[in-house]
């Protein structure tokens, strides 16, 4: 470790870059703790934490929703817009196209659409949020200048973190928007410790040491699983070119466990914030049919059982849908078949997209299980221990060590084309 950290430190161009992405970073949490104006808050970080929906927002943000910072939203409206997007993707085909077809300026219009996307997005989820809190009677009412300000602020503050995500991507190293998450991550993680340290049962240290152990085996697995990879055997035939010939070579088509990474787990935390943001606030209506359906999505949603079969439902959903709209078996037959290349046993064409797709199929039905069960498995703990600083640790975890291993990727790589 010290011999890599050694390599890494020595190397002027990634060092630099390096340094760049921690300042942003430190930026970011700077700027979680600036309050928007005219806001005073009654308990608002107890109901923050007591809200599960609320709660994750709040991870995300880095603490900045609890603080009422201006930059609450952290990268959710971008996130939310980057779905969106690829819902559409698969209706239109046009624009799957222009995403991997129309290689760099088609990419470039792809995000370009994605960032017109956010604007709107924000201003819904800042005007729900502010809303939310002022009939809940956890900040002081606004008047309506107040309001239009504080919205306007709260919708700037996430374009600024959504442009420093695309700064890191562009001067810096690793996915920019992942790292401001990772980052508000980390941010909550003492103050978690110290929630648990404060209940502390002496009687209770076997339960602790058990989840301990516990949390030690789910760290080795989520390595172990997000590093797994499955060999496709690939046969290059002979080439002639010019007064040389290449014999028959042998490679490998590498395909992942989790070929989604944790993307899956961010879009189905964001798609559970829409039903549990419109249930609080129409239990503030005046209507009584509002309160109605609002109580029973409260309902419905309350209950952990119901709530984690969702939840899980939506990892499994995404993981399949994030995987088929990134990797498509037909493109890579038909590019290993334009190279000369062959799956050893499967005819080149129909018969190799075939058995593509079903180990494809397989290793992503793994992928996604494990996923939600990971996602799952504190939220059980949390409910045998009673222990609720727990409830939002397998999701944390999982983007925690996906972004350390993605980074640790990309330093390699830097690392590797210098040495060449």
């Amino acid at each position: 470790m010290f011999k890599y950290l050694k390599s890494v430190m020595l190397d002027a161009a990634i060092r630099n870059r390096i340094f760049f992405v921690l300042a942003i970073l430190l930026i970011t949490r700077i700027l979680s703790i600036v309050p928007i104006p005219s806001v005073s808050g009654k308990d608002l970080a107890s109901f923050v934490s007591d809200n599960q929906f609320l709660g994750m927002l709040n991870i995300f943000s880095g603490g900045g929703l609890s603080s009422m910072s201006f930059v609450m939203l952290g990268v959710q409206p971008y996130i939310t817009a980057s779905i969106i997007m690829q819902l559409v993707a698969v209706l239109y085909p046009k624009l799957k196209e222009m995403q991997q077809e129309e290689g760099e300026i088609g990419r470039r219009k792809y995000a370009k659409y994605t960032r017109w996307l956010t604007p709107p997005l924000a201003v819904l989820q800042a005007i729900g949020l502010l809303t939310l809190f002022v009939k809940q009677g956890v900040i002081e009412a606004m008047t309506k200048t107040e309001f239009t300000t504080n919205i306007i602020i709260i919708t700037a503050g996430s374009m600024l973190m959504m442009w420093l995500g695309e700064v890191i991507n562009e001067k810096g190293i690793g996915n920019g928007i992942s790292l401001i998450i990772f980052s508000g991550i980390v941010a909550t993680l003492p103050a978690k410790l110290w929630s648990i340290m404060g209940t502390v049962d002496p009687s209770q240290i076997p339960m602790y040491i058990a989840l301990f152990i516990t949390f030690i085996l789910v760290l080795m697995g989520i390595v172990a699983v997000t590093e797994a990879e499955r060999p496709i055997e690939v046969t290059y035939a002979k080439q002639s070119r010019g007064y040389t010939t290449t014999g028959l070579t042998t490679s490998y088509l590498p395909l992942r466990l989790t070929l989604a990474g944790v993307i899956p787990i961010i879009f189905a935390v964001s798609l559970m914030t829409f039903p549990q943001m419109a249930a609080q606030l129409m239990q503030s209506s005046d209507s009584a049919t509002l309160q109605l359906i609002a109580q029973k999505i409260a309902m419905i949603i309350g209950n952990s059982w119901i709530y984690g079969v969702i939840y899980f439902a939506l990892i499994v959903m995404f993981t399949f849908f994030y995987t088929m709209v990134t990797f498509d078996p037909v493109k890579t037959s038909e590019n290993l078949q334009k190279s000369g290349a062959f799956v050893p046993g499967h005819r080149p064409g129909e018969a190799t997209t075939e058995y593509i797709s079903n180990v494809l199929m397989r290793t992503t039905t793994v992928g996604a299980i494990f996923l939600g069960t990971v996602a799952l498995l504190p939220i059980i703990l949390s409910g045998l221990t009673g222990v609720q600083a727990l409830s939002v640790g397998g999701t944390s975890l999982l983007i925690a060590i996906s972004v350390i291993i993605d980074l640790m990727k990309k330093i390699d790589a830097q690392l590797t084309m210098r040495e060449y």
